[in-house]
């Protein structure tokens, strides 16, 4: 289970200003940028994703300007998924929802869960519905009590397929890498991730290079 909210795309204007640095060519640039409630909407002309698209192949040392588009969005995940993402670590941000201190404020139910799996397998779900209960008591216990006996068995307890929000904030280059090394991955979250990734402004046209597919 993955929830992605929130997709903000920004940075257009200064990548293509950058990428034609070296050689001076802004004269040559024929894209349009406007701003639309804050938000800014990037018409790549011909001229200028040509250019991108050669920058791209030829290499990260080339290509800075996909550093320079920023993404961030909300990310609902369970834990298996977030401590793979937390293995790009260079150009991502990451600020999460509290377990240690907002843990025990909220009720506990299915929905809280990640069991696409667990559906599929009866004894599997009659055990989340279980942990599910226990999770739920301790809480409760805890809130009656402030115990900290009752929320440190609770985070002890509390199963990985437990999903935690984040806004996390990216850019090209990174999710570049993340979707050749991520889209074949067995997690479905991760196939659902890299299908966003693909249908980010411009990324299918200019990242994915059809000779790399």
């Amino acid at each position: 289970m993955i929830k992605i909210e929130n997709i903000c795309v920004s940075g257009f204007a200064a990548a293509l200003r950058g990428m034609r640095n070296p050689l001076n060519s802004w004269k040559k640039s024929d894209s349009t940028i406007t701003y639309e409630n804050g938000e800014e909407i990037a018409q790549i002309g011909p001229n200028d994703l040509d250019l991108m698209k050669r920058l791209r192949k030829a290499g990260s040392d080339h290509r800075k300007y996909l550093r320079m588009i920023n993404v961030s969005m909300d990310i609902t995940a369970m834990q298996p998924w977030w401590f793979e993402f937390d293995t790009y670590k260079v150009g991502t941000v990451r600020n999460s929802c509290s377990k240690m201190h907002k843990i025990h404020s909220k009720t506990f139910t299915a929905a809280d869960f990640a069991h696409d799996g667990i559906d599929e397998i009866p004894y599997a779900q009659d055990a989340l519905n279980a942990v599910i209960a226990a999770c739920e008591q301790l809480r409760l216990d805890f809130n009656a009590t402030k115990e900290k006996k009752y929320w440190r068995a609770l985070i002890e307890l509390l199963p990985e397929g437990y999903c935690m929000r984040a806004t996390v904030q990216l850019n090209y280059e990174v999710l570049l890498h993340m979707y050749w090394s991520r889209k074949d991955h067995k997690l479905t979250e991760w196939h659902e991730f890299c299908h966003m990734i693909e249908e980010l402004p411009y990324f299918k046209e200019v990242c994915l290079l059809e000779e790399e597919a």
